[in-house]
């Protein structure tokens, strides 16, 4: 299991102008590299158990922004080991996440029951930023994330997301601040001592669902990227 794609993150990229928004580059398309959003449309996505996509959700300037009371959104398309490129600029006091292995064919009320969670956070201005396993990059509630590397609120922040069979990476610009092995001790631990212990199924899929979370403040994403991995 390779914990250490050598792929270029394609948002550098496209943040360096060598690359337009929301496009892949000849070298990302050799590297198996694909769009989730293009800018213009919602097309390859939908709202968590729902048909369609919520309307407080909507493409604006060429990003895929939460404008509104919404629901949290998935991709239509499971994916099982990746390597995920995004920007996300949250709004100030906000509070917003990237689920990653997310179902919806049991019984769970919430997105979080299955999937877990890299943080997306206003540091400076919301209560979760006073916890490090709380604040933005963190694996939510269980690994925290290094002070000082998030940006404030209405600045870009740029993220790599790797989940190669159970090893997972979180990268917040450029930097490397929470890895784990799902399943190993040391994370049974955690979630037992968690709020997810009473949910059996958290962290258990093999494959699922990508999910950005609907949490009461405006959001805005682009340059949503995936790599499949072996």
């Amino acid at each position: 299991m390779s914990t250490a794609p050598q792929a270029a993150p394609a948002q550098q990229a496209s943040s360096s102008g060598a690359a337009p928004l929301n496009s892949l580059t000849t070298a990302e398309r050799a590297a198996g590299w694909r769009l989730l959003f293009d800018g213009k449309t919602t097309t390859g996505w939908r709202g968590w158990k729902m048909d369609s996509m919520p309307s407080g959700w909507q493409v604006v300037d060429g990003t895929l922004k939460r404008v509104k009371p919404a629901a949290d959104i998935i991709t239509t398309e499971k994916f099982r080991n990746f390597e995920l490129s995004l920007e996300w600029n949250i709004a100030k006091n906000g509070n917003s996440g990237i689920f990653y292995r997310a179902s919806e064919d049991r019984d769970d009320n919430a997105i979080y029951w299955s999937a877990p969670e890299m943080q997306v956070l206003d540091d400076a201005g919301h209560p979760d930023g006073q916890s490090r396993l709380t604040a933005a990059g963190a694996d939510y509630g269980l690994y925290p994330s290094p002070a000082g590397v998030v940006k404030p609120a209405g600045q870009w922040n740029q993220v790599r997301l790797v989940v190669n069979g159970n090893h997972v990476e979180h990268w917040l610009n450029g930097v490397k601040v929470v890895q784990y092995e799902l399943g190993s001790p040391d994370w049974e631990a955690k979630v037992k001592a968690s709020k997810f212990a009473s949910h059996p199924h958290y962290g258990r899929n093999a494959e699922g669902y990508i999910g950005l979370q609907e949490h009461e403040y405006p959001v805005a994403f682009r340059n949503i990227k995936i790599r499949v991995l072996p």
